[in-house]
């Protein structure tokens, strides 16, 4: 049993990664964040939802014009050296090198129900070669392209409660293309206070070896499979009353795909991924889609002066047309969830509460789930810790640990 909960823990934390280095432009700014993410469903037995990493961007690494970013889980690393103005002015250069335990790793939902003896984990490490362009210098909403080419290796074993007699994937190599617009974006934090994006991508996944039957010899890897997708976002912070409100609007479609390269819907883990696809109370990738239309909105409501006891509200919906052999009765999936927020300027932690309204489970439709998330700016952190506005007691630990302020 705990080897079955730690691979699937270790298997969602890791899934997150590709979010911040999959960015169509360097990031400029300098973070040091510590994110962690957890959501806890009150009927059935997922698969464990959550994650924890340490997310690192640092301009003028080594050189003036080369930016390093890293995301860092408990047994994977995900990283990219970013190469400014090497291609040209406007044209920037991405060497990425990720790997490590579980980040492959499969859980089976079929009509709402985890089946860990058709799960399994997985392994593998890629390679990544990025070009990121910025079509419109010096306008105030910048228009970034990027063209992508990586090289991933998988490698598959039975999880401690796979069934014996379910054959999992040949080990594979699986070659991709990747290429998008995206004008405007979003920072890699939680709830960020204005954001706008609208961006188009497609995804070109081409495999060399391990494709064919696997399971009970009904399912199959695709030798390939062309994915498209795109969104609409809007994030605005009234400066008066602190209030925010954010909506999105998500398509996607894929050609040829497979349960690996499926979209896959469900639970609310905002950083989770690049386009985390949440619906509130739903398992974490319970819903297994070809095409989907998703509609999300959130609301935050200061109770305090100060604005640091918020309330929070929260919606998805999406029509999904499903992957062959996930199907479910109805075509339309939608959630709510509700919760509490406490920031400071160098921490955020939010508890709150959703509902799936057609979620399947053993008792009908309907699923309940609590959940947590946490965002730590160790940046701004060490400021508040070792340079305080007024001395007191703080100046006793700056002397005992003086060197994690330097």
């Amino acid at each position: 049993m705990g080897a079955k909960v730690t691979s699937s823990l270790v298997m969602v934390t890791v899934a997150l990664l590709g979010v911040h280095v999959a960015e169509a432009q360097i990031d400029p700014e300098n973070r040091e964040l510590l994110q962690f993410g957890y959501n806890a469903a009150l009927q059935g037995h997922p698969p464990q939802s959550g994650y924890a990493f340490y997310y690192r961007n640092k301009p003028e690494f080594i050189q003036t014009n080369w930016t390093l970013r890293l995301a860092i889980a408990p047994t994977y690393l995900d990283s990219e050296l970013g190469m400014s103005g090497i291609l040209g002015p406007d044209t920037h250069l991405g060497i990425g090198l990720a790997g490590g335990g579980y980040a492959d790793s499969y859980p089976e939902i079929r009509l709402g129900t985890f089946l860990p003896r058709e799960s399994f984990v997985g392994y593998g490490g890629e390679f990544s070669t990025s070009i990121y362009h910025l079509f419109n210098p010096g306008s105030q909403i910048p228009l970034n392209g990027i063209l992508r080419g990586a090289f991933h290796y998988s490698t598959y074993q039975e999880d401690s409660e796979t069934d014996r007699n379910f054959k999992v994937p040949d080990n594979r190599e699986t070659f991709s293309v990747k290429t998008g617009l995206r004008w405007g974006g979003r920072e890699p934090t939680l709830y960020p206070s204005l954001a706008m994006e609208l961006s188009v991508w497609y995804d070109g996944q081409f495999r060399a070896g391990g494709t064919g039957l696997y399971g009970y010899d009904d399912r199959e890897v695709e030798a390939w499979t062309h994915v498209f997708w795109g969104e609409a976002l809007l994030a605005y912070t009234f400066p008066k009353s602190n209030q925010r409100f954010e909506v999105s609007l998500t398509l996607g479609t894929a050609i040829n795909p497979d349960r690996f390269s499926a979209f896959r819907l469900g639970a609310l883990l905002p950083l989770v991924s690049e386009y985390p696809l949440s619906i509130p109370g739903y398992y974490y990738q319970e819903i297994s889609a070809r095409n989907f239309a998703l509609i999300s909105a959130n609301y935050l409501v200061p109770l305090d002066k100060e604005f640091h006891w918020n309330i929070n509200v929260n919606g998805a919906a999406a029509a999904v047309d499903y992957l062959a052999g996930l199907e479910q009765p109805g075509n339309w999936n939608s959630g709510v969830g509700a919760g509490v927020l406490y920031r400071r300027s160098s921490w955020r932690v939010m508890t709150g509460y959703a509902y799936g309204f057609n979620a399947i489970r053993s008792s009908g439709r309907g699923a309940h789930s609590i959940g947590i998330l946490l965002q730590l700016d160790w940046s701004r952190a060490k400021q508040d810790i070792f340079t305080p506005t007024t001395p007191d007691m703080w100046r006793g630990v700056q002397r005992m640990f003086g060197i994690f302020g330097q």
